[in-house]
C-alpha cells in the first residue's frame, strides 16, 4: 500500500494539482496539510470523483488537515489530544484494517514556531510534547503507525540548503530538533532517511528569492513509522517534479510503500 503526505497550501486553489496527482500516483492514503478552508469548502466532489473518501478538519483561511483514502477510515481523533483549548486545525487521526493488522495514520501540520522570540515558539514545542505523548500511546497498541505531515522541522543540517543561515530559525533550532528526536527515540523511524541515508533531498522550496530554480530547499515533510510499519517498509520517495508544475504548492508529496494491503 502507498501512503503519502502533502502540504497542499490551499486545496481550493490547487484542486486540479491534487486530482491530477491522485490519478498519476494512485496512493491508498494521502494526508493533506494547510488546506486553508472550512470542512464544507473542501472539494469533496472532485476528490470523490477520483475514487477517494475524505475526512476533513478545516479552519477558515488558515491551517486545516485532511485524510484522503480509497476506503472509508475510522476517524479516531480530530485534534491532537492533550489541550482542549487548542482551536487550531492541525491534526486528524484514523484507523484502517489491513492485511497486516490495524493501521493508524495521522495527518499533522506542526506549528512553524517563528519568530522564535514570540509565543509561537513555545506553542510549537508544547504541540510537539503532546505529539510525543500520543506517539507513545500509539506504540503501545503494537499496530502499524504512520505519523505523517509537515513537521516544520529540519532534522539535521543535511536537511537544509544553508545550515548557517537557518541556524536560529524555529525549523532548525536545537529545541525543535531535540523534540523530533525524542519522538524518533520512542522507536519511530524517519522513512526517507532510513532508505536514503546519504541523500540530500528537499520537500519544500519557498516562493521567494528563486528558491526553486536554485534548489534552496528544506526537508520538513516526514513520515515517521512505528517498528511494525518499518518492518514492512518497501520504498520511500519525494515527488520533486510536482514543484515545477503550474501553480504549485511550495511543498511536494512525500510517500512510502508498505508491504500490506488495505482490507475491504
Amino acid at each position: 500500500m502507498k501512503i503519502a503526505t502533502w502540504n497542499i497550501n490551499s486545496v481550493r486553489r490547487r484542486t486540479g494539482n491534487l486530482t491530477d496527482w491522485l490519478k498519476r500516483a494512485q496512493p491508498d492514503v494521502l494526508l493533506l496539510q494547510e488546506i486553508k478552508c472550512q470542512d464544507d469548502q473542501f472539494p469533496r466532489l472532485e476528490v470523490e470523483a477520483a475514487g477517494y473518501c475524505c475526512a476533513v478538519v478545516g479552519q477558515k483561511s488558515w491551517n486545516g488537515v485532511a485524510l484522503v483514502s480509497r476506503t472509508q477510515p475510522e476517524v479516531i481523533n480530530r485534534a491532537l489530544p492533550g489541550d482542549d483549548g487548542d482551536v487550531q486545525a492541525r491534526y486528524v487521526e484514523a484507523r484502517f484494517a489491513t492485511s497486516a493488522g490495524p493501521l493508524h495514520v495521522a495527518s499533522i501540520y506542526l506549528p512553524n514556531g517563528n519568530p522564535v522570540g514570540t509565543e509561537k515558539f513555545p506553542y510549537k514545542l508544547a504541540f510537539m510534547r503532546r505529539l510525543h505523548q500520543r506517539a507513545h500511546e500509539l506504540l503501545d497498541s503494537e499496530a502499524l503507525v504512520v505519523l505523517a505531515g509537515d513537521y516544520n522541522v529540519c532534522p539535521t543540517d543535511k536537511d537544509v540548503y544553508d545550515p548557517i543561515a537557518w541556524a536560529n530559525d524555529a525549523l532548525c533550532r536545537p529545541e525543535s530538533r531535540q523534540a523530533l528526536r525524542a519522538i524518533l527515540n520512542l522507536g519511530y523511524t524517519d522513512a526517507f532517511r532510513a532508505l536514503h541515508p546519504g541523500v540530500q533531498a528537499y520537500s519544500f522550496w519557498d516562493y521567494q528569492a528563486g528558491a526553486w530554480p536554485k534548489n534552496n530547499g528544506l526537508r520538513i515533510d516526514h513520515l515517521l513509522l512505528s517498528p511494525q510499519a518499518t518492518d514492512r517498509l518497501k520504498a520511500c520517495g519525494i515527488d520533486r517534479a510536482e514543484r515545477g508544475r503550474p501553480e504549485p504548492s511550495d511543498h511536494v508529496p512525500v510517500w512510502v510503500e508498505l508491504d500490506a494491503a488495505v482490507a475491504g
